[in-house]
């Protein structure tokens, strides 16, 4: 039968769904086998002959001819997956189902009359239809469970997803029956050494397959945001239970598939424009499945299933009995993973992917350039958050700066970008709970001599010079939807400012540049949280110098030359009067418009604006500062001690607070926290608002370093007729305070702390993600969200 031919007969059975009168029976396989049984139609002609206005009328018109197609195509998967595919036709069926099922499944999520369907019994379908024998018969299985089991199966299907061991099988369905899907992992890596050799076939199979799990794990999206952290999606908590006997096995071929990609391959300049990665939709696909997965649902235990697991065949630890763990045995999984050999592979593997776009080349496009770097980033959160021995075995060399160097350049490529706040926002919340941790500050000290091309300035220092003038960028000229993050950034610097040896001038003068913009009289007085910025950057300042005074004699410089910043601060009118003045005074500079003329990199480029009908997904609000850190005091020891939570800069902290949960409740409405502004516009400066912050400045330190340091610069300065800061710079350095600066004051570090909003914050930005990364076919689209908006920009 020719291709149009197949068709054709596809688009008849497709009307006939919406125009028969009466509902067509279960039994009637001859009408039903024309959606599957005739010739294999790619997935893209299944969209296109499957309009989404024909599906809503079947749904809407014939309910009955709709839950039999589902049911029918699940039962086919099932029927398929215990007979073990032997022939290619059936493996065609499978793929037909698959492709039907990925257009239709979103079309009974939007409604929410149809969403329990998948979850209910079918009348007369035994549970031992659905691969489970031992079962009692009168226990009908939901079609839900019956599906992600069937697709469980064929993902370890010999000769059809994974390379088939014996060559004579008799009987497929009863190797089906008895297969060990733990020898057929698809790729070496965690848990799993042998590296099965490349089947693109296979990798397509498995794409298909995953694409129709991602489906079914999209039920979140047509459900409003919720900050309830124990609303868990029914796909993913069974899919990832002890029920999947395939639960060891999958998660470990998808870790391994995605950590051992090499998008670059054999180094063939132009490669992947003479052949196609067939290899590269199965890691984007593993990926966002991945991602999905690994949501963590907190307070629930496994109990008995976990005992019941084969400790041999996980990579956990045996040092002690585990305590019962999530129910998501995905989430154990990775929670477990021990051995620095596995550790290592997967921090190799998501670094080199991360560096990927970065690699530069003398022949123009030359190397692959992957694009799903939104979602390595999300796993490589979920793997910091999830599992403490990767965050400490990442910070325990300077391999976690393979990581940094990518995500500050995401940051200041997708500054601009509106579409891309997302990316931003992530990269920053990675950093925070990155910063959290001393080995990082330590870390970033190692001096930076990698050159990635970006509209940053010149210098020669350190990684953490690089962070506070990518920093710097973002706060200056990032696009405003940014400037809820400026307290993050800022307490980024805070959490490593103990630790760093030697700033480089060029990022000590960004550091006395935001000081000078963030205490600004209008922009001081222009919000109620506003002034909390000042004492970040304050903090910043006496940390190094009670610290790490020797070797920042640059930091030191850079105050002197800037100390009428520090005496404008100390000297702030309180008055109403000098407020109202301050007001109605003329805004000449604006945070949007501080940028200095740097030089910028040889080769390097802007960040650009979005194009014009770029799609964006909205994101929920991000909670305030205070709402998603912790303080903890470093003592002699170098051990955290946690600090109640009493402000230890000023009571306007709490005013800071309450603006915040304004803003998280406007965002119900508006999806996104767009300025802190908003949230400040009944309120108004008052004397006794000023002075309620003016007063707790921490400016002693500074104030009795410029008392000390001061007269004796401008004496050498007079005395020798220095013009030149080199000689300046060399006395400062040779200089010391010991003994004349107040005690130094305990190290305070705000680590990160999850909580209900940023778990629906990453819910959301994790969905618009796979969203709009899945445009062929467009699984999604023109259907309705309700997790976010999608915007055209």
């Amino acid at each position: 039968m020719g291709n149009s031919d197949t068709k054709l007969h596809f688009r008849k059975a497709v009307i006939q769904l919406t125009t028969r009168t009466q509902p067509v029976e279960a039994t009637d396989d001859v009408f039903w086998d024309q959606f599957w049984a005739d010739c294999s139609i790619p997935i893209q002609d299944v969209f296109a002959l499957v309009p989404a206005a024909e599906i809503r009328a079947v749904r809407e018109e014939s309910p009955s001819n709709l839950a039999t197609l589902c049911y029918k195509a699940v039962e086919r998967l099932v029927q398929c997956a215990a007979s073990g595919c032997p022939s290619e036709k059936q493996r065609q069926i499978v793929l037909n189902c698959t492709r039907l099922l990925t257009r239709i499944l979103p079309y009974i999520f939007e409604d929410a009359d149809w969403r329990g369907f998948f979850w209910s019994t079918i009348p007369g379908a035994k549970r031992t239809g659905s691969l489970d024998e031992d079962d009692d018969e009168n226990e009908a299985r939901p079609l839900a469970e019956s599906l992600l089991l069937a697709v469980s199966d064929l993902l370890f299907c010999p000769d059809f997803t994974v390379q088939s061991h014996s060559r004579s099988s008799p009987d497929a369905s009863e190797e089906m029956r008895s297969i060990d899907s733990c020898e057929y992992i698809w790729e070496a890596g965690v848990g799993f050494a042998q590296s099965p050799p490349l089947n693109y076939v296979h990798d397509l199979n498995r794409t298909e397959l995953l694409k129709l799990l991602l489906t079914c794990f999209s039920e979140a999206m047509y459900l409003s945001p919720s900050s309830d952290s124990s609303v868990l999606n029914p796909w993913v908590s069974f899919f990832c239970s002890a029920e999947n006997r395939h639960a060891l096995p999958l998660f470990t071929s998808l870790l391994n598939v995605v950590c051992a990609y090499d998008p670059v391959g054999y180094g063939f300049p132009y490669n992947h424009l003479l052949f196609s990665d067939r290899r590269e939709q199965l890691v984007e696909q593993t990926l966002q499945i991945l991602i999905v997965t690994l949501e963590h649902e907190a307070g629930s235990s496994a109990g008995a299933a976990l005992q019941a697991l084969d400790p041999s065949r996980t990579a956990t630890s045996e040092e002690e009995p585990q305590p019962s763990g999530p129910d998501n045995l995905f989430v154990n999984y990775l929670s477990r993973i021990h051995r620095e050999e596995d550790l290592g592979f997967v921090l190799k593997g998501l670094a080199q992917l991360l560096n990927n776009p970065l690699i530069q080349t003398y022949l123009p496009r030359s190397a692959k350039k992957i694009q799903f770097h939104q979602e390595l980033l999300i796993l490589f959160w979920k793997f910091c958050d999830l599992n403490k021995k990767f965050l400490f075995f990442a910070l325990k060399s300077s391999d976690v700066l393979e990581m940094l160097v990518p995500i500050l350049f995401y940051l200041n490529d997708a500054r601009a970008d509106q579409s891309r706040v997302g990316l931003v926002h992530i990269g920053v919340f990675i950093l925070l709970l990155l910063s959290g941790e001393r080995n990082f500050g330590v870390r970033l000290n190692k001096p930076y001599t990698l050159r990635v091309p970006m509209d940053i300035p010149v210098f020669t220092g350190t990684h953490a010079d690089l962070l506070i003038v990518i920093f710097h960028k973002v706060i200056t000229c990032g696009h405003q939807r940014l400037h809820p993050l400026f307290d993050c950034l800022l307490t980024v610097i805070v959490n490593i400012s103990p630790y760093l040896k030697s700033l480089s001038m060029v990022a000590a003068n960004k550091l006395l540049h935001l000081l000078e913009a963030f205490s600004s009289a209008w922009f001081l007085l222009s919000a109620p949280q506003n002034h909390n910025l000042i004492f970040f950057l304050l903090e910043v300042f006496n940390n190094i110098i009670q610290y790490q005074f020797d070797g920042n004699s640059n930091l030191i410089y850079s105050i002197i030359r800037k100390r009428n910043v520090f005496h404008q601060l100390a000297n702030l009118p309180t008055d109403a009067a000098s407020i109202q003045k301050a007001l109605q005074r003329r805004k000449k500079s604006g945070i949007s418009n501080m940028s200095s003329t740097d030089e910028s990199m040889e080769g390097s480029r802007p960040a650009a604006p979005a194009e014009p009908g770029t799609l964006k997904a909205s994101l929920e609000a991000t909670p305030g500062i205070d709402k998603i850190t912790e303080k903890s005091q470093v003592s002699e020891d170098g051990t955290m001690i946690a600090v109640p939570p009493v402000s230890d800069a000023s009571e306007a902290e709490s005013t800071s607070e309450r603006s915040h949960e304004d803003d998280h409740k406007q965002a119900a409405t508006s999806r996104s926290r767009a300025s802190s502004v908003s949230s400040a516009a009944a309120w108004s400066a008052n004397p006794d608002w000023m002075l309620s912050w003016k007063s707790k400045l921490p400016l002693q330190t500074i104030m009795r370093l410029l008392q000390v340091l001061v007269p004796q610069v401008e004496k050498i300065c007079i005395d020798k007729g220095l013009t030149d800061e080199s000689e300046i710079l060399r006395f400062l350095q040779h200089g010391t305070l010991v003994g004349l600066l107040p005690v130094p004051h305990p190290i305070l570090i705000r680590k990160y702390q999850a909580n209900a909003g940023t778990a629906m914050w990453f819910r959301t930005y994790m969905w618009g993600v796979i969203y709009l990364r899945n445009v062929d076919p467009p699984i999604w689209y023109d259907t309705d969200i309700r997790l976010f908006e999608i915007q055209r920009i």
